[in-house]
């Protein structure tokens, strides 16, 4: 079935590209020329003002206002006025634009860092640019030099080609077929998959598939998938985000946690869009955080029971470390624990009486920082 085209609107023409302050400059004026306005999304709410200031150097002749989720309502409604009633050539915002802002005579978008983003995130950013008959352009860009990733290569690349009108399906799908899954079809599933969401139902069946291969594939797996249990109340509670889309997109991003920079660009993100986040999130993305140590060095389960906490490891870990290498990361922690070995898996049990929950937390992180380095260092010295 073909996507019926609305009247008078034409698909975004999309750029994949490095940061080039040239060609921002041009599209700027072109865009101003045409009496049109630019969004420039710029995800860090820190350095905003900055950003602002050398898009103003850049661009003397562009009257510039900035936005993001910190601000309050008063400031962001006015910030938002004054851009659609044309007081500001381009607004300089965070992704809090990505639903529900519509300006028409807003037609270039500018993304930086667009290889941070979900396929799906930037599908709705780019929504924000070609609400009229004029044609929009969106720039999807990175940092210069830098060699980013295949997955998100693949996903910058995808969203250039999805430039039809009406093309969320195949956005939908191709983000699938990037990240990989097997039938998820089946009638018993098709209940969860609306619960939690295609992308990460995808990736949930990747990990369980990869899991369940265990050893099959040790030589060329790079990580495991831990299970914690932890006895941690950690979650998204309705009070903090009540739209079950934004839950899930969320769920989602704390999974792909994958070093302190990327958790500490989520942390701001969430304050941005959604304000102060109560204990029980700031405890989800801590362990979101450590499991992702634990997974790099092929920790298969941690489980908490009353004053003390057991850390399985996978076999393969039997040819990846020594004993002493797993002392020498405890060595680094705030917690105390034995060494010992249950039906042929090492295992680690920590004494945490008297401990808080983010103490534990933080040893734990300490624990899997200090043991990655370890095995990096021995697979740097094996070349």
């Amino acid at each position: 079935m073909k996507l019926r085209r609305l009247i008078n609107r034409y698909p975004v023409q999309t750029y994949v590209l490095e940061k080039n302050d040239s060609v921002i400059r041009d599209a700027v004026l072109r865009e101003m020329e045409r009496g049109g306005q630019v969004y420039y999304l710029y995800n860090k709410v820190d350095t905003i003002v900055q950003k602002v200031s050398e898009l103003q150097e850049l661009i003397p002749e562009a009257s510039i206002g900035y936005v993001h989720g910190r601000m309050s309502e008063v400031q962001l409604e006015n910030t938002l006025l004054d851009f659609i009633e044309g007081q500001y050539d381009i607004l300089v915002t965070t992704t809090i634009i990505e639903t529900g802002v519509d300006i028409p005579n807003a037609n270039t978008l500018f993304i930086e860092n667009a290889d941070h983003m979900g396929l799906s995130t930037l599908y709705q950013l780019r929504g924000r640019v070609g609400r009229s008959n004029r044609i929009a352009y969106a720039y999807l860009m990175y940092r210069p030099e830098k060699s980013i990733s295949e997955v998100s290569e693949k996903r910058l690349e995808a969203i250039k080609g999805f430039t039809e009108l009406g093309s969320g399906f195949k956005i939908a799908m191709r983000d699938l077929s990037i990240r990989g899954a097997g039938n998820l079809l089946g009638k018993s599933q098709s209940g969860f998959i609306d619960s939690v969401g295609f992308e990460l139902y995808s990736q949930l069946l990747e990990e369980a598939i990869a899991k369940r291969n265990g050893n099959a594939n040790a030589n060329t797996r790079t990580k495991g998938n831990a299970e914690l249990v932890l006895q941690i109340d950690a979650y998204l509670p309705d009070t903090y985000i009540s739209d079950q889309r934004h839950k899930i997109e969320i769920y989602k991003k704390i999974r792909q946690i994958d070093n302190r920079v990327n958790y500490e660009e989520l942390q701001e993100e969430l304050i941005d869009r959604f304000g102060e986040y109560p204990d029980v999130v700031a405890y989800l993305l801590e362990i979101g955080l450590v499991k992702s140590y634990l997974d790099k060095v092929f920790v298969q389960r941690v489980e908490r029971k009353d004053n003390k906490i057991t850390i399985q490891f996978e076999k393969v870990t039997q040819r990846l470390f020594l004993a002493q290498d797993y002392f020498k990361a405890l060595s680094v922690t705030n917690l105390k624990a034995g060494i010992a070995e249950n039906k042929g898996l090492m295992e680690l049990v920590f004494d945490v009486q008297n401990k808080k929950d983010y103490e534990i937390l933080e040893g734990l992180l300490i624990f899997g920082e200090s043991l990655l380095e370890i095995k990096e260092s021995k697979e740097e010295n094996s070349i």
